[in-house]
This record gives structure tokens, sequence and C-alpha cells, in this order.
């Protein structure tokens, strides 16, 4: 029996942090032996909240690089950049006549990105970008999607899309389901959001063993927690958290030294750092095998391209039929 089909995507935007990894690519490695797995670098989708393109190159090799480093094996699941693929673009056009600007603007977390970013203009791109989601993963007929809570919503517009075309046109595409990942968000070094590069409040996944240290040190912890036998709250401090997902086996221990006070917030950074950085070690060993060998990554990504452009130009040619189109 053939397996399920799983296309997941990132936007370029440079080196990822142990975020990405918590909330995306530890899922993503389990998936590519258990599906049909694709993974898309998603350089069109920078374009809706950046017009600035001038490191997208870059941007996609860093996090290429990153992607294998963790474990992301692209000859089971191919690597490839949407912007090479020109059947992106079209499908998208066409999903664009079966969705109204009504239905998009009550997409909640569009009304949250709004809010969040203080956007005053929002572009078309920027509207639809559920829209280009759905093409994306529509044009390799994927069964289901990995996110997060917060994408759910994107997920469902697909199914829409994909409904609306079979019902308009005949049958196509899969109504894809959302693969919800465990941990979604990890909160960022300043306790006050999830973790992100735009808010400097990450830990990257290619950071050193010293610069892991210089930023844990500067975490926010309990704020009530003044002095080291002043009892603590674990449940309000982000580095509590971290242990949680890097340091499973000593929680228990570190919730009860917390609570009564004999486990200062010092040691508590300095017992995290160490298990971050025991995670952090296989990585940046394998990314200098990449970092030396660019040439290498560059050709790991148009093989994908080259896998994609297959699916996408079969796919498109059935499209075309259906609609009587050429």
């Amino acid at each position: 029996m053939a397996k399920k089909r799983v296309l997941s995507g990132m936007r370029p935007t440079g080196k990822l942090h142990i975020g990405h990894y918590v909330g995306a690519l530890e899922n993503w490695i389990k998936l590519q032996n258990e599906y049909e797995s694709y993974h898309l670098v998603a350089d069109y989708h920078v374009l809706t909240t950046d017009l600035d393109t001038s490191e997208i190159y870059q941007n996609t090799i860093d996090m290429i690089i990153d992607w294998l480093a963790c474990g992301l094996e692209p000859e089971k699941a191919p690597f490839f950049r949407q912007s090479q693929v020109k059947e992106h673009s079209e499908l998208y056009l066409i999903f664009n006549m079966l969705m109204t600007k009504a239905r998009l603007e009550r997409n909640p977390t569009l009304k949250e990105q709004i809010r969040d970013l203080n956007m005053d203009n929002i572009t078309i791109g920027y509207l639809s970008y559920p829209i280009l989601q759905a093409a994306d993963i529509l044009l390799y007929k994927g069964n289901a999607v990995p996110v997060g809570e917060d994408q759910v919503p994107h997920v469902e517009i697909t199914r829409e899309v994909a409904r609306k075309f079979n019902n308009v046109f005949g049958d196509v595409f899969p109504e894809p389901e959302p693969l919800l990942t465990r941990f979604s968000r990890l909160p960022g070094l300043d306790g006050d959001s999830k973790m992100s590069k735009s808010l400097n409040n990450t830990i990257l996944l290619s950071d050193s063993p010293d610069n892991v240290w210089q930023k844990l040190k500067k975490a926010v912890t309990d704020t009530q927690k003044v002095r080291r036998n002043d009892p603590g709250r674990p449940d309000v401090c982000l580095v509590f958290t971290y242990h949680k997902k890097f340091n499973p086996n000593e929680v228990e221990n570190i919730e009860k030294g917390c609570k009564s006070g004999e486990l200062g917030c010092v040691d508590c950074k300095k017992m995290c750092n160490d298990k971050i950085n025991e995670f952090l070690a296989p990585l940046l060993e394998k990314r200098i095998k990449y970092e030396n060998d660019i040439d290498l990554v560059k050709n790991i990504l148009a093989e994908g391209e080259t896998k994609a452009r297959v699916i996408a130009s079969t796919t498109m040619a059935e499209v075309r039929e259906k609609m009587k189109l050429g």
C-alpha cells in the first residue's frame, strides 16, 4: 500500500533556532520515515511581508544546512524552492478564483498577525497567503500537513479550496488533514513571546557552547525568586520549559529544588545549558561538513527541484484537463 504524502514548508529566513526544531523539524524527521515527504523552501511567501529579496538565496542555503544537520534526508524527502517550480504560481492563480475576499478576512491567524505586526496596509499577496499555501500543498496532492495549532485555519482553507475545485471541475485533489506538532511553540529568552529571530530572543541551532551560555544566563526566570533560597515557581519560568524538552529525566528533581529554594537560578541555567549544548553538539559537527561543501548543498536542492517539477507538472496537466484549458 502506497504511503500517504506530506508537504512541509518553511520561509527561508536564514539560520534556524531551537524553536524551529521543537515546533517543526523534530516532527518532520519522524514523518519522513512514515510518509512520502516533500520539504518546501517557501521563498515566495517571504514577499508577503518583505520585498527585499537580497538575502533570500543565502538564507535558503543556511536553512537547508540546518535541515540536513538536524537529520532530514533529501533522498527520502526532497528539498525544493517554491520559486523554481513554476506550477506553484499557476495553481495559485487558479485557486484565487475560488475563494472570496470575505472568507480570507475571517482567517483568525491573519487577524493575529496583522495585530502583532502592526500592519496598516495589507497587500493582496498577504491576504491570499493561505491560497498560495493551498497551492503548495495540493500541487503535490498532500494528504496531511504538519502544523502548529496557529496554522490549522490555513489547512482548513486548503480543504475548502480542494472541495470547491473538485465540485466545480471534477475530482483532482485530496482534502489534507492537519498533523499537529506536540510542541508547537517554544518561549523566547525574553519570556514575553515565542522564540523569534526578529525579537532577538533565540538560541540558534548553529550557536557555539559559549554563545548558548551567554544567551541563557540572561534569560528571564521567575521574577519573584530573587535569591537562591527563595521558593520558585517553575510553571512561570521559561528555563524550566527548556528543561522539559531538553532535560526531561531531571525535570522532577529540578521542579522540587526550585520550589523548595534549594536550586538557584544560576545553577538551574547551567544544567539547562549543558543539556542544550549536548543536543546541539552533533548538529554543529554535521554543519561543518555542509558549510565546507556548498556545492553539495546546491546539488541537493537542484535534485529535489527536478523531482518536484515532475509531480507538479503531472498535477497541472490533470488540472488543465479537468478545466478544459488548452
